[in-house]
């Protein structure tokens, strides 16, 4: 009575444990899969399955389960392809927009470069040209100087020719004088010697010559001040005393120092400006005696007689 039992249970058992292992194989690839697949945004559930366990399943019913349980593994893998497609594409998306973002920051670089360069160009031309004005400005300043010293140079030199011309107009009228001085001597003199008896003639000879010497000794002052070159270390009250050589012809044919000043720069102006003077042609309207104390004299000079 029993058998017939126990083998229509038997008949069902494989299949329950096939379709049982089958869902069991489902729910573990299911698993795996989501266990390694990245985490995406919650998405709304395509499939919803509910299964329920049964003592007993006929055939049609295990092909039933079968059947649903391939379908389910498909709508699962193509799910997973969809969802691997949709990373794909939002990682692709992520890798466009880190591109477009590093472009971004590179062109943003490359503009803020080349501002930076602009800028440093036109600060550098900046400079450039205060550089340039300052350099006009001082060529400008260093001209007008310039000038202006060539203006006072040339003013200077004007007045110290004005100067000397005049103090060589001077000298030239001292000399003109003391020439006259000496002729209209020589007149008044030889005027009276005819007017008078000869002892008067022969005392007013001996006055006329002292007269005579003495406008001849300031003759030779003012000629040789005419050449005299002051040198810096002369000093007021300085004496040299000279001793000169004459001939008749009024020619000097030596000057030496008797007595220094105890300055030899100025004993040598001294000198030199009696040898300067070359020749006194008034010596030759001297008489032989008179002239006799020129051939050797001796004559005493100071700043202020030379600077005449």
């Amino acid at each position: 009575m029993h058998s017939p039992e126990r083998s229509s249970a038997q008949s069902y058992f494989w299949p329950v444990v096939l379709a049982v292992g089958l869902h069991v194989l489902l729910f573990a690839m299911l698993f795996v899969s989501f266990a390694f697949t990245p985490e995406l945004p919650p998405a709304r559930p395509i499939v919803q399955a509910t299964l329920y366990e049964l003592k007993s399943k006929s055939p049609a019913t295990v092909q039933t389960n079968q059947k649903i349980a391939g379908e389910a593994q498909k709508t699962a893998a193509r799910q997973y392809e969809v969802e691997q497609l949709e990373q794909k594409k939002i990682e692709q998306q992520k890798q466009e927009q880190a591109k477009a973002a590093e472009q971004k920051r590179a062109e943003e670089a490359r503009k803020a470069d080349a501002a930076k360069a602009e800028a440093k160009k036109a600060e550098q031309l900046k400079q450039a040209e205060i550089a340039k004005k300052k350099a006009e400005e001082d060529k400008k300043k260093a001209e007008a100087e310039k000038k202006k010293a060539e203006d006072a140079k040339k003013k200077l030199a004007e007045e110290q020719k004005r100067k000397a011309a005049e103090e060589a107009k001077k000298k030239q009228a001292q000399v003109e004088a003391a020439r006259k001085a000496v002729d209209d001597k020589k007149a008044q003199a030889l005027a009276e010697l005819l007017s008078d008896t000869t002892e008067r003639q022969a005392a007013l000879g001996d006055e006329i010559g002292d007269s005579v010497t003495g406008s001849l000794d300031d003759l030779i002052r003012l000629r040789a001040a005419e050449g005299w070159n002051r040198p810096p270390s002369a000093r007021p009250n300085m004496i040299v005393t000279l001793r000169v050589t004459m001939v008749p012809d009024g020619t000097i044919t030596g000057v030496n120092v008797a007595r220094s000043s105890g300055d030899v720069s100025f004993d040598n102006s001294a000198v030199a400006a009696v040898r300067n003077i070359g020749r006194l042609t008034e010596m030759q309207a001297l008489k032989p005696q008179e002239f006799n104390r020129y051939r050797s004299f001796t004559m005493t000079f100071t700043p202020e007689d030379l600077a005449l």
